[in-house]
């Protein structure tokens, strides 16, 4: 063995020997100790599963007609007593109380931040406008997508709702790059609606 080859071996891999001399060389077929069987390490694959080995219990679809059971248990009202109240208060508020979940897309997003900013340098300020609410509604808190709503809704003469959005944007970043705008803009609108 030269100087410069490396064993490439892991150490599970072959047999050390007590001494922490040099490992015992491997048994050949023919030699009378033969080593145990290496563990099969290959991923599971679905087409090695036997149908007879799941039994009776083939268990249910993962489809969206599936229906689970969300009932709380027997003895739930006994463990959690405040349960019943804040299952009646979400009752109230929005029907079956489970409340809907909003779409987060930063990539969705940051497209149509760019498809706007192509509609806002044409000038089309409406259909700018419509790309900056859909980012926001992918990715609520884009201080992108807000600052440049803002200034649009400003070159819409929507001076409330600009202003909003200025305020808006300082929530998200008050020392960002556009901060100074912001907080020019903001001076600017409430002169304008002061008069």
């Amino acid at each position: 063995m030269d100087s410069l080859s490396r064993d490439t071996t892991f150490p599970g891999d072959r047999p050390e020997s007590s001494s922490g001399a040099s490992p015992a060389p491997e048994h050949s077929p023919s030699s009378p100790k033969t080593a145990a069987k290496a563990p099969d390490l290959s991923p599971p694959r679905s087409d090695r599963v036997s149908a007879d080995d799941l039994g009776n219990n083939v268990g249910q679809s993962s489809s969206k007609a599936t229906q689970t059971d969300l009932t709380p248990p027997e003895d739930d009202a006994k463990t959690h007593p405040q349960s019943a109240a804040a299952i009646a208060e979400a009752d109230a508020v929005g029907g079956n109380g489970v409340s809907e979940f909003k779409v987060w897309d930063p990539h969705k997003a940051a497209k149509d931040v760019e498809v706007g900013d192509y509609y806002f340098k044409r000038k089309n300020y409406r259909a700018a406008e419509d790309r900056y609410r859909e980012a926001l509604r992918f990715k609520d808190n884009d201080a992108v997508a807000t600052i440049r709503l803002a200034v649009c809704l400003e070159k819409l003469n929507l001076r409330d709702d600009a202003l909003a959005e200025y305020q808006s944007y300082l929530r998200i970043l008050p020392h960002g790059p556009q901060a100074e705008e912001a907080q020019k803009a903001i001076a600017r609108l409430g002169e304008s609606a002061a008069k």
